[in-house]
């Protein structure tokens, strides 16, 4: 269904055939808005994000300003930061496309196939970092933290107790209960280990 313009407002298409991409000045001028306020800032958030491919972070960029667009209600100041909006809604679509492309088949275009890469890309490691990141973040604090001093820290049972104040056997099942916990909120966000 086309959006209704009233007669002083001159549309701006951005591909004419298509019904819900012709945007009123009043919409263009928001859109130039948000894009000179944010848009070097998000280029460089979207090129860490997509390990320093240009067309990648300029292709993320151009959909987070869509979905802005689509999404006004998103960027009320009243709702928090809108850069911060952008950025959350940036990092989503990279995990996003990083998905779609690790759970598609490749093409085999020769009878060899090519050794396993040594290396892991980048790019998977900071998506896995922000998906590890975010689902501590939904954990309790005291899952959280006795999983940072055991896993993140390195610290053994005894040092996590004498940091945290707490029995050897109290981080022993805090340890069990966190990690059950982090599995589920894993498993909640999609990721399947």
């Amino acid at each position: 269904m086309r959006r209704h313009v009233s007669p002083g407002e001159r549309t701006v298409g951005l591909a004419p055939e298509s019904e819900d991409t012709a945007i009123s000045d009043h919409d263009a001028q928001l859109l130039r808005a948000l894009h000179d306020e944010h848009a070097e800032a998000l280029y460089a958030h979207a090129l860490r994000l997509v390990n320093g491919d240009r067309q990648r972070a300029e292709d993320l960029v151009q959909e987070t300003l869509l979905r802005a667009w689509r999404h006004p209600e998103s960027l009320d100041p009243t709702r928090g930061s809108v850069r911060a909006w952008l950025f959350t809604t940036a990092r989503n679509l990279a995990i996003d496309a990083w998905r779609r492309r690790s759970a598609r088949v490749g093409e085999v275009f020769t009878d060899e196939l090519p050794e396993p890469a040594e290396t892991v890309d980048e790019a998977e490691r900071a998506v896995e970092a922000w998906t590890v990141a975010e689902a501590l973040n939904r954990l309790s604090p005291t899952h959280r933290e006795v999983l940072v001093e055991c896993f993140y820290q390195g610290r053994s049972v005894a040092e996590a107790a004498s940091r945290l104040g707490v029995p050897p056997g109290t981080v022993k099942s805090r340890t069990h209960y966190a990690l059950r916990s982090l599995r589920l909120v894993l498993a909640e966000m999609g990721v399947t280990g």
